[in-house]
């Protein structure tokens, strides 16, 4: 009957839109399950990557480290020589001075003795006018000759130690700045080979 065949026709239609529902439901479950396993890839690269970084920034921080130690050593180790270079400066400068002080005492000394050996000479000269006066000038010639000697050797000992000692100086001097020179050197090889190695590493990933 008519009736019949439209509720045939309802029922057939009923089951093609419950099947047609369960093809897309199960199309989206598939869909569904696809794009949970595309993410759950791109976590697990986004795991590996994250664990490269993490190495890659230790690795940074060893040298980083290593670095600082290097260069806290090596400011030490300058001011160290500064301070010894200051040191003996220091002490060239105490032992001019006191040379210095030593000459002026001898020479007052040598004037002191040669205005009261002039006095004496004009005191005694009219009674020891040749004999005396020849013997106190021979005595004080040699005695200035002595002391002319004895000040130009003391003199060049000073004057070889002071040389010395400048050429000491130099040599810290140099040597405080090829240091400096190496490890500035030393520091800009760290940060290149770092920043070679990051960029090798991004355009690997």
């Amino acid at each position: 009957t008519f009736q019949t065949n439209i509720l045939t026709e309802l029922k057939n239609w009923e089951l093609n839109l419950i099947q047609h529902h369960k093809l897309q439901m199960r199309q989206e479950k598939e869909k569904h399950a696809t794009q949970v396993k595309q993410l759950q890839n791109e976590m697990e690269n986004l795991k590996e990557l994250l664990h490269t970084y993490e190495i890659s920034i230790s690795r940074k921080d060893e040298v980083i480290t290593t670095l600082t130690q290097a260069l806290e050593k090596q400011k030490e180790r300058v001011v160290l020589m500064r301070k010894f270079t200051l040191w003996r400066i220091q002490h060239v400068k105490a032992k001019q001075e006191e040379y210095a002080i030593r000459m002026a005492d001898t020479h007052f000394q040598t004037a002191l003795m040669k205005k009261v050996w002039a006095a004496w000479r004009s005191v005694s000269e009219e009674r020891w006018k040749d004999k005396v006066a020849k013997a106190c000038q021979l005595r004080a010639e040699d005695v200035c000759v002595q002391l002319t000697n004895d000040y130009e050797a003391k003199i060049a000992e000073l004057t070889a130690a002071l040389e010395l000692t400048r050429a000491e100086v130099l040599r810290l001097h140099t040597e405080r700045d090829h240091y400096e020179d190496t490890m500035k050197k030393a520091f800009m090889r760290g940060v290149c080979a770092l920043n070679l190695e990051a960029m090798t590493m991004f355009q690997s990933k």
